[in-house]
């Protein structure tokens, strides 16, 4: 598998993350296969969340596969924390104690990296860099970053901390791209150009700092799979094309889509299919070219300039 590096933690990690939100509705057995086909094509790189299946995909994950401190070592984690019912909780108190849960849940003794699930409009900066500072110096947590947060969030927090964050976690695919739509029609008087996010995508490129995608399949807010979609004929058709050539599934070719951009991003996979897990995979060895790249971004339904 194709490593990148991920932020400035001096990890070398998969190109591709294996998205375990929707594990705590699989038996362990079909975990188990799942996370064994991971680790046997590479794909090591594993996110999770305390929310997803209310901790039930986390204790899943570890039970399924027996998990001992040596399969541990083969692995990177990636959880994160910050979402309560009908809130959102950045106060040092909730990370910490989240933060034990997650471990316990996953039988382990570290995270290699947490993130900040969704911002808090009530973020106390001062106070999660303590929260942050308190896991590193206890060896829970190795590295931070972030989930959907724009540049001027990311700089407050980055202000108190001792450590760089090296992730943002942030909705992207061939469907969902209003992060590139704004750098596209740069001073345009058109809905593409309105910019949503404050230039997330460059920040974080000249910050160092990795973009994992999440939803790397869905259009709209979890509007669904856009991958044999009624409601996308024409990009369906161009994938199509375009994976009848290379050999591969369309699958492959959505997910090589986010791997050409050069920001260098580490999609993260929501599916709990092997299989479909391994057409993720095989994105890595591929590089779509420039006009390929382009193609597929018209035959969304985006206009260029």
């Amino acid at each position: 598998m194709r490593t990148i590096p991920l932020g400035k933690s001096g990890l070398q990690v998969p190109v591709i993350a294996v998205g375990c939100m929707r594990m705590e509705a699989k038996t362990d057995r079909e975990a188990e296969r799942l996370i064994r086909t991971a680790l046997e094509l590479g794909a090591n790189f594993f996110d999770h969340a305390d929310i997803y299946g209310g901790g039930k995909s986390e204790e899943i994950f570890a039970r399924s596969i027996g998990m001992t401190p040596r399969l541990r070592e083969t692995m990177f984690l990636q959880s994160k924390c910050g979402i309560r019912s009908g809130m959102f909780d950045f106060s040092k108190e909730h990370i910490l104690s989240s933060v034990d849960g997650i471990l316990k849940r996953l039988r382990t003794d570290y995270l290699d990296v947490l993130l900040l699930h969704r911002p808090d409009a009530l973020m106390e900066p001062e106070e999660v860099a303590e929260a942050f500072e308190s896991l590193r110096a206890s060896g829970k947590v190795r590295h931070f970053g972030v989930s959907n947060q724009n540049p001027m969030q990311m700089q407050l927090l980055q202000k108190y901390m001792k450590q760089p964050l090296v992730v943002d976690q942030l909705q992207l695919s061939a469907a969902y791209t209003p992060m590139i739509d704004a750098g596209l029609n740069v001073n345009m008087m058109n809905e593409a150009g309105v910019n949503r996010d404050g230039g997330v995508l460059d920040f974080c490129r000249l910050n160092d700092i990795t973009v994992q995608p999440w939803s790397p399949f869905q259009y709209g807010f979890f509007g669904g799979v856009f991958l044999g979609s009624d409601r996308y004929p024409e990009l369906n058709a161009k994938i199509g094309e375009i994976a009848a050539r290379y050999g591969v599934s369309d699958t492959t070719v959505a997910m090589a889509w986010l791997l050409r951009h050069p920001a260098r991003m580490q999609p993260v996979t929501g599916t709990m299919n092997p299989e479909r897990l391994a057409d993720c995979v095989k994105a890595a060895d591929i590089t779509l070219t420039r006009e390929e790249w382009y193609e597929i971004y018209r035959s969304a339904g985006n206009v260029l300039p």
